[in-house]
């Protein structure tokens, strides 16, 4: 055991025997440096007392849920989870039987099923184009830019694609299968700019009707269909951000999938968010608010759906590179709320939600316990591909 993590152990039997929930805070958040009350830009500010509770037995669910209930506030709140991150907080939080509850549903069935697969549709990419609209870039695109060598979103969000195009090797004529294609912001970018045609499935119908609308004219075709539903052989495949909605249970499909579509000497990439570690369901702010039956994968798991099929040609991670993207996101829905607001579909709760949605995720990629990972994939006997260009 570290310094810091015996340190954390021992605050929490320390912790354990406080009556107050309030002192308990104190003491394991004063751990992570980030103190309740005081000028520091990331304290914590608390307005309901019924917050120390609440965290101590759901935490990040709880500090959550208690930050859309106004019971807390913190001026930069990403400094704060990311300090708590790195701290390693999380892991010495008792958890509620709720919380234990939906792990133990999550070990025992296949959380993302066909039955599923629309779930997450509905309730995430479905609630509104112009949420999204205000909040991404002028692409529309909804996963990390590659901030190398830009200094702002849109910069970022088409080096990202670039990026892709190269490592998959992207040629005139070239046919090409995207598994998540969300609004159709990589098809349009590679039909646009190098030539090929794209079959892209999402499990979003607006994303369907405004990515068709958006790549009016180009040689794509978005599917409102489970990616389990794909046919066809392509020079490559790409999934950009569904991963993320895959499933431990399912890795072995995709990577079997993928292979059966691939021509023998195609590339496959896969561009996703990691854990450090497996897990059975992604945090439950996430999955409750967010992201319905998400899960991180980790690189050891995707490895192992890929033996047998796969050559791993490269292995890049990015993952600092989801801070600014986020942060970036934020400034635009904060600027644009006034507006959305005025819509009526988005209210108070909604605002606050979102915010800390934003910014814990934010502070979960500066603390590096989520990543980035791209992976170039080719079937066993490829050639190898020149991927390795980052």
């Amino acid at each position: 055991m570290n310094f810091r993590a015996q340190g954390v152990a021992q605050t929490l039997n320390k912790v354990m025997s406080l009556a107050d929930p309030e002192s308990a805070c104190r003491e394991l958040l004063g751990l992570a440096g980030v103190p309740i009350g005081g000028d520091e830009p990331h304290a914590i500010h608390v307005h309901d007392a019924r917050f120390y509770r609440k965290v101590l037995a759901d935490g990040l669910l709880g500090l959550g849920e208690a930050y859309i209930d106004n019971w807390w506030d913190c001026e930069q709140l990403d400094e704060a989870i990311s300090r708590m991150v790195v701290a390693q907080l999380r892991r010495h939080v008792l958890g509620s039987p709720r919380i234990a509850s939906g792990t133990v549903v999550a070990k025992l069935t296949n959380m993302q099923s066909v039955a599923r697969a629309f779930e997450v549709g509905q309730k995430h990419y479905d609630i509104g184009n112009d949420l999204y609209e205000a909040m991404l870039d002028s692409r529309m695109v909804y996963t990390c830019g590659y901030w190398k060598d830009a200094d702002n979103l849109e910069d970022a969000q088409v080096a990202k694609l670039d990026l892709v195009c190269r490592k998959a090797g992207l040629k005139p004529g070239m046919r090409v299968l995207e598994l998540g294609c969300g609004w159709g912001s990589f098809a349009k970018y590679a039909a646009e700019n190098y030539g090929v045609s794209v079959e892209g499935y999402t499990v979003s119908k607006e994303q369907v009707a405004l990515g068709m609308e958006r790549c009016k004219g180009l040689p794509v075709k978005l599917h409102l269909a489970d990616y389990r539903e794909a046919t066809g052989e392509y020079d490559a495949v790409i999934s950009i951000g569904i991963m993320e909605h895959i499933g431990a249970k399912n890795y072995e499909t995709y990577m079997k999938l993928a292979h059966r579509c691939l021509k023998p000497g195609g590339v496959a990439l896969i561009h996703t968010i990691g854990f450090h570690s497996k897990q059975a369901l992604i945090d439950p702010f996430y999955h409750r608010y967010v992201f319905p039956n998400a899960q991180l994968p980790s690189l050891a798991q995707l490895a192992e759906a890929a033996e047998d099929r796969f050559v791993v040609e490269d292995v890049h991670n990015f993952g600092p590179d989801y801070d600014p993207t986020l942060m970036a996101w934020f400034e635009n829905f904060d600027a644009a709320w006034p507006r959305l607001k005025a819509t009526g579909r988005y209210d108070d709760d909604f605002y606050r939600m979102w915010k800390f949605y934003l910014l814990s995720c934010a502070g979960g990629f500066r603390g590096r316990t989520t990543q980035l990972f791209q992976l170039v994939l080719t079937p066993r006997g490829a050639p190898q591909p020149d991927c390795r260009i980052a």
